[in-house]
C-alpha cells in the first residue's frame, strides 16, 4: 500500500485483507463442495484406484480446514465475509469453460461414463490448483497479507498443502499417457486469472456498498 495518512492507509489495508479473505472463503468453500462430486465420479470411474481416492479425499478436507481457518479469520475480526458470487470462482469459471455448464449442473453419471470427461475435469484440477499455488506465493511476498500474522500463517499453510492438491491428479494423467493440460485449457486459465485478479477484485475493493453475509456458507451442513 502506498504511504499517505495513517488512518487512511490502515482502512486502504483493511479493505485489501477483507476483500481477499471474502475472495478465499467462497472459493475454499466451492472447492470443497465440488471436489464432493469429484470423489464420487471418482470411487465410480476407477474404484480400485484407492491411493488416488485417498488423495482426493485428502484434497477435500484441506479445502474444508482452509475454509475454517478463514472463517476464524472473520471471526475475529468481527465480521462476515463480503457476499461474492460465483462470478469470483476460478472453478466456477473454468468448469463453465470445459463443460459448458456451472458446477452444480455437472452430471456425475456423465462424468463417469465418458472417460475423456472424467480427465478433463482432473486437467481442470491441476491447472486451477497450479494457479492457486502461484496466486498464494506472490500474496506471501505482499507486505500488506504479511501485515496480518494471522492471514500469513493461514497462506502458509495454504502453500505447503497446495502441490498435493494437484500433484495426484497430474500422476494420474500422466499413468494413463494422458496430457495434463492442452494449450486451450492453459489460455482459458490464464484469461480466468487475469480478468479476477485486474476486474473482479478491483471492483470489489471499490464497490463499499457490497453487502456481507448473512450467515456462514456451511451453514447447514454437516460437520466434517
Amino acid at each position: 500500500m502506498a504511504r499517505g495518512h495513517p488512518g487512511i492507509v490502515t482502512a486502504l489495508r483493511d479493505r485489501y485483507l477483507d476483500v481477499v479473505a471474502s475472495i478465499y472463503i467462497y472459493n475454499e468453500h466451492r472447492g470443497y463442495t465440488s471436489l464432493d462430486r469429484v470423489l464420487e465420479a471418482a470411487r465410480r470411474h476407477c474404484p480400485q484406484d484407492t491411493a488416488f481416492i485417498a488423495a482426493i479425499t485428502s484434497h477435500r478436507a484441506d479445502e474444508r480446514k482452509h475454509y475454517l481457518m478463514f472463517r476464524r479469520w472473520f471471526e475475529r475480526q468481527g465480521r462476515m465475509p463480503l457476499g461474492v458470487d460465483r462470478s469470483f470462482g476460478h472453478i466456477d469459471r473454468f468448469i463453465g469453460f470445459a463443460f459448458g455448464r456451472g458446477i452444480d449442473d455437472l452430471d456425475v453419471d456423465t462424468v463417469v461414463a465418458d472417460v475423456s470427461a472424467f480427465e478433463k475435469l482432473c486437467r481442470v484440477i491441476v491447472l486451477t490448483e497450479q494457479r492457486g499455488l502461484v496466486q498464494v506465493e506472490q500474496l506471501l511476498r505482499s507486505r500488506t497479507i504479511l501485515s496480518d500474522p494471522v492471514m500469513t500463517r493461514i497462506f502458509r499453510v495454504i502453500h505447503r498443502d497446495e502441490p498435493s492438491h494437484f500433484l495426484p491428479y497430474r500422476d494420474w494423467l500422466v499413468r494413463r499417457g494422458r496430457p495434463a493440460e492442452t494449450r486451450a485449457e492453459r489460455l482459458a486459465d490464464w484469461c480466468i486469472h487475469k480478468v479476477l485478479l485486474l476486474v473482479k477484485l478491483p471492483a470489489l475493493f471499490l464497490n463499499v456498498r457490497t453487502a456481507r453475509l448473512g450467515q456462514w456458507p456451511d451453514a447447514g451442513e454437516a460437520a466434517g
